[in-house]
């Protein structure tokens, strides 16, 4: 008999639980943001509700406010020297563990806090496993407001396809930092390093979701339910 498929909230929570479970007591824990960082927070808030004691730094004001809704206790990033673990998801995961990150527009905290990170785990569906990045979906490029066509015209210039992200009501996507966010369309990325060099060099970029070099290991889960931890190819 065929395996029972599961619906993506199930799979979403059975991973959520799976992650939670591998948090040592006492960390000091990078939160992500997105969907699959807070089905994470959550199922950590049941650990905390029994006892359970750790310390997190949010890497948005969404992801804030849920972690304090369920009695995570918080601490300013500015006033700890290192993370000892961060989870977080990620839109495209590569053989070498490299990353698309920033569809849910908190990149740019994303990287700080992952770069400060022992040991940064990424949670993600199966789905997000790609051969090569840039063939999911566009790479998230933050940039200044002031001028941010002129960025645009040069990150074309890199043969990549800007196009500004909008809210609903048809106004530019903010970030948390008050900056906007350029969706490229790469197609299959051939050398990630070289491109996100090149793209931070761009004077109004303020940073990029190329997350490369940065993952310990990623957790996934199939249709099927199972879970699979997958570490770097290089």
């Amino acid at each position: 008999m065929p395996a029972t498929r599961m619906h993506d909230q199930e799979r979403l929570a059975k991973l959520a639980d799976y992650v939670a479970a591998l948090v040592p007591n006492n960390a000091l824990l990078g939160l992500g943001s997105g969907s699959t960082a807070e089905a994470v927070i959550r199922a950590l808030g049941q650990r905390v509700a029994r006892g359970f004691s750790f310390r997190g730094v949010p890497t948005s004001t969404r992801t804030g406010e849920v972690a304090g809704s369920v009695g995570i206790e918080l601490v300013d990033f500015n006033d700890v020297d290192q993370l000892d673990l961060g989870i977080d998801g990620a839109d495209e995961i590569s053989p070498e563990l490299h990353l698309v990150k920033g569809r849910g527009g908190a990149l740019l905290n994303e990287k700080l806090v992952a770069v400060a990170c022992k040991r940064f785990v990424i949670v993600a569906a199966s789905e997000k496993l790609v051969t090569q990045l840039g063939t999911r979906l566009p790479l998230p490029v933050e940039v200044v407001a002031f001028g941010w066509e002129h960025s645009a015209v040069q990150l074309a210039k890199l043969g990549i396809r800007p196009d500004l992200r909008k809210t609903p009501e048809g106004k530019p996507f903010v970030t948390d930092g008050g900056h906007y966010i350029l969706d490229c369309a790469t197609g299959p990325i051939l050398d990630p390093e070289l491109l996100s060099v090149a793209i931070k060099l761009e004077p109004g970029v303020v940073e990029h979701g190329l997350f490369i070099d940065m993952a310990s290991e990623a957790i996934t889960i199939d249709p099927d339910g199972e879970i699979q931890t997958h570490s770097r190819v290089d």
